[in-house]
């Protein structure tokens, strides 16, 4: 038995914009046998006035029963009002089974359904609905760092730009002013310079170190005024700070001092005057203004003589001797150049005297003397409560930074053993120390093999310097 497929195709054309429902019946008979029909491929073409087509056959036919294939509802929208044209729908379905002996013949096609023409709105699309945006997240705000404190300046600074003073044997202090962070130690150095006024005669060099302990914010020094005879109108100098360790330099680090002339001057010298002259003493050889005490004792040994011109006149002389042998100069500006006598022994002078020769002269200088001394018989008054502490502390204090001074690690380096180094020291002031003297002194370092003990230096030069051979001899 010869068994094929064959394909039926069933498009049902539909006007555009029509909305119709149909339900299609096919009945397909078989000659000799039921056919099992199934979907597939079945396709028909109707027009507005088409016939239902005629199928093709096999040539032997035999009636089958009426099948129902269905129903099929289908929606075709397209085109524009008017005419039915365009759209279509196509079925597709498979007469399978069949006989080759048998055909098949007629059929039919039925719509029970109608068509019904309707105007085909526009369906508003249905819009997309906006996505609800998640929330931005609050940002989270960038925090604004805690700015550092601007530390205060730590400075220091003269306390104005300008001072005056009345031309006298009298004082002048300085005031400078530390500023801002005053945790720590600090120093600074101060010197005083001449514009039109001279060191010579209308004031005395003052130069040092101010030392500021922690929490200390101000620290004074004062500056010798001197009288003169001389009609010369305002003059003025300068002060200055440098060198600052612990602390910067602030402004004014540059001060002016001007000293007014007086209104008028004597007709005499004015070093003539015994308290004037007693005055300038204390300046000279002291470096202080006078205590009222002193000065009232050493202006009577003068005044005492009444107008004796010869009196007036020697009594002058053993004012000034008095000065230089008083224990105040000896244990201050006196110590200084033995010290540095000590240190480094003598310089070579010329003198003219009795024919140009070479001999020795003390190696210190006046701008090395002057500071040293002021720095060692600072707050020095003998005879006032207490000066003798002032005065070790004030020794003590200078030698242990002189013997830190490059100038003497380099004469005197610390490799050197105790008894080179004190040696060294002995033979520069001219052999002075006794055998027992220069054991005590090299006894100091304790048995070390080297000099580097700070303190024990400072002892062993104070030593050597403060012997009394040594002050004798230089007297």
């Amino acid at each position: 038995m010869k068994i094929f497929r064959q394909r039926k195709s069933l498009v049902l054309i539909a006007s555009c914009a029509c909305l119709f429902a149909a339900t299609l019946a096919a009945s397909r008979r078989l000659a000799d046998r039921k056919a099992l029909v199934s979907t597939g491929h079945q396709e028909a073409n109707r027009g507005e006035n088409d016939s239902p087509r005629r199928q093709s056959q096999e040539p032997s036919q035999k009636a089958v029963s009426p099948e129902v294939v269905g129903p099929i509802d289908r929606r075709v929208i397209a085109g524009g009002g008017g005419t039915s044209s365009g759209g279509s729908i196509r079925v597709d379905g498979t007469i399978a089974e069949v006989s080759a002996s048998k055909t098949m013949s007629g059929g039919s096609l039925t719509v029970t359904g109608g068509f019904w023409n309707t105007l085909a709105t526009t369906a508003t699309p249905t819009p997309t609905p906006t996505p609800t945006p998640n929330p931005s997240p609050t940002p989270t705000p960038t925090p604004i760092p805690t700015a550092t404190p601007t530390p205060p300046p730590n400075v220091v600074q003269f306390s104005s730009s300008n001072y005056s003073v009345v031309e006298d044997c009298t004082t002048l202090t300085i005031t400078v002013n530390r500023i801002g962070n005053t945790s720590g130690a600090a120093s600074v150095d101060y010197f005083t310079a001449d514009v039109t006024a001279s060191e010579r005669r209308d004031y005395i060099t003052a130069i040092g170190r101010l030392s500021f302990a922690a929490g200390e914010t101000s620290k004074n020094f004062v500056v010798l005024i001197n009288d003169d005879s001389f009609v010369e109108g305002n003059e003025t100098f300068n002060v200055n700070l440098r060198n600052p360790s612990g602390v910067s330099l602030g402004a004014p680090q540059i001060a002016t001092v001007t000293i007014i002339d007086n209104a008028t001057e004597p007709a005499t010298n004015t070093i003539d005057d015994p308290r004037n002259y007693v005055c300038q003493h204390y300046h000279d050889f002291l470096n202080r203004q006078p205590d009222l005490s002193g000065w009232d004792f050493w202006t009577n040994e003068i005044t005492s003589c009444g107008a004796n011109q010869a009196c007036i006149e020697l009594k002058r002389i053993n004012v000034s001797a008095a000065y230089f042998l008083s224990i105040e100069f000896q244990q201050t500006g006196y110590l200084v150049e033995r010290l540095y006598k000590a240190a480094y022994g003598d310089a070579n002078g010329t003198s003219m005297f009795g024919g140009t020769h070479q001999l020795a002269v003390p190696i210190i200088r006046f701008n090395e003397f002057l500071p040293d001394t002021q720095q060692i018989g600072l707050g020095v008054v003998v005879g006032q409560t207490g000066w003798e502490t002032v005065l070790e502390n004030n020794k003590q204090a200078f030698t242990s930074e002189f013997v830190q001074r490059s100038r003497f690690t380099t004469a005197l380096p610390t490799t050197l053993t105790p008894a080179q180094f004190v040696d060294n020291l002995n033979q520069n002031a001219g052999n002075v120390l006794s055998p027992n003297e220069r054991t005590t002194a090299i006894n100091l370092f304790a048995g070390a093999a080297s000099t580097s003990n700070l303190t024990a230096r400072g002892q062993a030069l104070r030593q050597v310097a403060e012997d009394a051979d040594l002050a004798n001899a230089e007297f």
